[in-house]
């Protein structure tokens, strides 16, 4: 099982940028899939989660109407695209498995893409 993020890098405040996490080692249209970052100094927080079909979607108060979690399921991958980027969204974006339909979450993590923000 393996979770493979790209598309990270350096862009200037109100820019965009699009994450993708390419998936392999399992069933993809069988999971929910979710987005996090890290700030450096700060705590891993969720940003956006999209379920199996894509059918639904979530995001933190803090990226809301600003980016946008899509999936693929031909492709087994997960993109952010991430719109009017401010210095704050600097981190490190992982992606990760969500649940599947019987509740069972394989807590498989990518490695990460850097973000940084900045003029």
């Amino acid at each position: 099982v393996q979770l493979v993020e790209s598309g990270g890098g350096l862009v200037q405040p109100g820019g965009s940028l699009r994450l993708s996490c390419v998936a392999s080692g399992f069933t993809f249209s069988s999971y929910d899939m979710n987005w996090f970052r890290q700030a450096p100094g700060k705590e891993r927080e969720l940003v956006a989660e999209i379920t199996r079909f894509g059918a639904r979607t979530n995001y933190a108060d803090s990226v809301k109407g600003r980016f946008i979690i899509t999936r693929d399921n031909t492709k087994s991958t997960v993109y952010l695209q991430m719109n009017s980027l401010k210095v704050e969204d600097t981190a490190v974006y992982y992606c990760k498995t969500g649940s599947n339909w019987r509740g069972y979450d394989m807590d498989t993590w990518g490695k990460g893409t850097l973000v940084t923000v900045s003029s």
